[in-house]
């Protein structure tokens, strides 16, 4: 696996470069092009250099995407992002951002289960409306990584960029929470003697509550630490290293949400030390280092995205599936966002306009992907895998390259 992820690595790195010098497109969008401009030479190929090919995907497969992102990488990036986030500035869009998150993750997993249900009974396409639930799931959480970069350069209000990115850092960890019940559901008949209610309401409890109350403690905690430092920036980095890979490690072995408690003491000890100042080596270092550590976490992400799809078997049903599936997502997310938007008030002045900002720019990545793969074969894995990354590259390519025209011409 060190071995496949150091390849990997080198591949983001220099795809990195090759963006910055020639394509010079959003980040995330760029890698994705170039790795799957990569896997469709590599593939038409395979014929020619036959043991090369096999490599390759030995590469992919061993790097472990599912395990590397969720065990490893999400911890990092989630922190990195809610690092920056104003507390002060999230207190405004409290009720939005919790109504988007939660409210809105299960109207669009609603959503998305039904219709990829009777979809696929139209197709006869064999999928169980409990599994298709599960595609609803893990396929509802946004992802701010390639919409926020591209959005700040459109002049959105800024009440608006504060709803996009606080509802995209917490909507992982409840997605994940709505995907797991949704599991336990699924495997019903393997706990016949558990109580399904009871079930549902403590993972809830116990991963959603205490994630965020861990996250709370494990934040005062590492800002307690950081403060006592200050004079030693080095170490402050060190410590800050230490609660990402130590706390989520610990989340796992209390059963609580890792990713919001990653997602809660990034923002905890973030607005403590106010980094966003600069001032001091320690902010400052803290603030570069995390910055750097977003880029190449992200950078590997959307590259194995790419590197990854030459794993799935062409399928003329399943393609199918996967480009209305795009349509039904999008639905969806239309219908979760502007439902619980009309409860509230908000500062900017057309919401039609807003809503359609936060449709188009509910970016899916990685972490859809990651719960796919997470799936066995007994859940229908193959189907949602497939429907997963039509919808996730197409998401990304079209929707990230386009957000940032159809938010300047909305705004305009």
């Amino acid at each position: 696996m060190f071995q496949s992820f150091s390849i990997i690595f080198l591949i983001a790195a220099f795809f990195s470069y090759v963006n910055y010098k020639w394509l010079k497109l959003p980040s995330t969008i760029g890698l994705m092009i170039l790795a799957l401009s990569t896997v469709v030479l590599i593939t038409l190929t395979q014929n020619i250099f036959p043991a090369f090919y096999l490599y390759f995907c030995d590469v992919v497969i061993n790097t472990d995407f599912r395990s590397l992102l969720m065990d490893g990488m999400l911890s990092f990036l989630l922190f990195a992002g809610s690092l920056h986030v104003n507390i002060d500035d999230l207190k405004k869009e409290r009720k939005s951002i919790l109504l988007f998150a939660t409210f809105g993750v299960l109207i669009s997993t609603t959503i998305v289960g039904f219709l990829t249900y009777y979809l696929a009974q139209s197709l006869s396409i064999e999928l169980p409306l409990i599994h298709a639930l599960l595609f609803g799931a893990l396929i509802s959480p946004t992802d701010p990584i390639a919409v926020m970069s591209i959005l700040k350069k459109a002049n959105i209000q800024k009440s608006l960029g504060v709803k996009i990115e606080g509802e995209s850092l917490f909507n992982d960890g409840i997605g994940v929470v709505v995907f797991s019940g949704l599991l336990i559901i699924a495997r019903l008949d393997e706990n016949s003697n558990e109580s399904l209610s009871s079930a549902i309401g403590e993972l809830f409890l116990m991963e959603a509550v205490g994630g965020i109350v861990y996250g709370l403690i494990l934040g005062y905690i590492g800002y307690r630490v950081i403060k006592s430092i200050n004079e030693n920036p080095q170490l402050a980095v060190l410590i800050s290293l230490a609660i990402v890979i130590g706390g989520y490690a610990i989340a796992s072995l209390l059963h609580v949400s890792g990713p919001l408690a990653m997602v809660v003491s990034g923002m905890v000890i973030g607005n403590k030390i106010n980094i966003a100042s600069n001032k001091g080596m320690t902010r400052k270092m803290l603030n570069n280092i995390w910055e750097v550590l977003d880029d190449v976490f992200n950078a590997i992400l959307f590259v194995l995205i790419g590197l990854s799809i030459h794993l799935l078997k062409f399928d003329s049903l399943y393609l199918t599936l996967g480009f209305l599936s795009i349509f039904v997502v999008l639905l969806a997310r239309f219908i979760s966002v502007l439902l619980p938007y009309s409860l509230l008030k908000h500062e900017e002045s057309k919401p039609i306009k807003t809503v359609a900002i936060l449709t188009w720019g509910g970016l899916r990545g990685g972490i859809s992907i990651a719960l796919a793969l997470s799936l066995s074969e007994d859940l229908s894995a193959e189907i949602i895998l497939y429907i997963t990354y039509v919808v996730v590259l197409v998401s990304v390519l079209v929707q990230g390259l386009s957000v940032g025209k159809v938010a300047k011409k909305i705004y305009s």
